[in-house]
């Protein structure tokens, strides 16, 4: 797994490190569910620090897998919801420092996440209905309003950092990834010095009392991914995008 672990002092440091996008095929999804799995779990990890390596956060899944053999989405989508769970789920709160590129699977894991923190040239979005495919708007809806969700999913288009922050999506801004790392650190340093058993019961209390069932709606959402799977247009958005051309849905295509 692309993926590099290390715990310090109560503080796992989830690096990835899956160049050049961070964007993992299917076998990839499911290994960083089971090692999320494995985190929560582990009573000695108080808190989860979740960084990346390379030109951005996470690029989200491998389109190019996808391009190749379509009957991949099933376990993509199942690894994708398994880490988004994972996430949300965690027995202790989980901190994403996000840089460049936050997209598909980006938003997932910074969607399900406690606390997001970004670089000044971050952006967020979700691609999917220009590559064929549906979902993370459950997700997208944890950290942006309606208006933003439904422009964001059926445009494409990203937005920055410094909107994000305007929305309340993220808890701060920083210049650079060192900057970004040392916010981070001290905020899960700061969790890691806490009562243990408080931290994993405000945790699980937070989760309770949240509004909608991320996770289940996520699923949801899932079924329409399948169904688009199912036409000539998601197999067309997908050989477009890994051709390096426009799409084409007319008719005759």
């Amino acid at each position: 797994m692309r993926v590099d672990l290390t715990i310090n002092n109560h503080i796992a440091e989830l690096v990835l490190n899956a160049p050049p996008v961070n964007a993992l095929n299917s076998n990839e999804w499911h290994e960083l569910a089971d090692t999320l799995e494995q985190l929560s779990d582990n009573k000695d990890v108080h808190v989860l620090l979740i960084r990346a390596l390379g030109k951005g956060f996470c690029a989200g899944v491998d389109i190019k897998e996808l391009q190749k053999d379509p009957t991949k989405i099933t376990a993509v989508n199942e690894g994708c919801w398994r880490v988004a769970k994972a996430i949300h789920s965690c027995s202790v709160p989980v901190i994403s420092a996000c840089h460049g590129f936050v997209l598909g699977g980006g938003i997932l894991i910074s969607g399900a996440s406690d606390i997001v923190l970004a670089t000044e040239d971050a952006f967020f979005g979700l691609p999917e209905i220009d590559r064929g495919a549906l979902g993370g708007g459950a997700h997208l809806s944890r950290l942006f309003p309606l208006q933003a969700v439904r422009k964001m999913m059926f445009t494409g288009k990203p937005i920055s950092a410094e909107r994000a922050l305007s929305y309340g999506a993220i808890e701060s801004i920083h210049i650079d990834q060192d900057a970004l790392l040392a916010a981070a650190m001290d905020i899960a340093q700061d969790i890691a010095s806490k009562s243990p058993i408080a931290i994993r019961l405000a945790k699980e209390a937070l989760n309770e009392i949240e509004p909608s069932d991320v996770n289940l709606h996520y699923k949801k959402e899932q079924a329409f991914t399948l169904k688009l799977y199912e036409s000539s247009d998601s197999q067309e958005a997908r050989d477009a995008f890994v051709e390096k051309r426009d799409a084409d849905f007319s008719d005759e295509n």
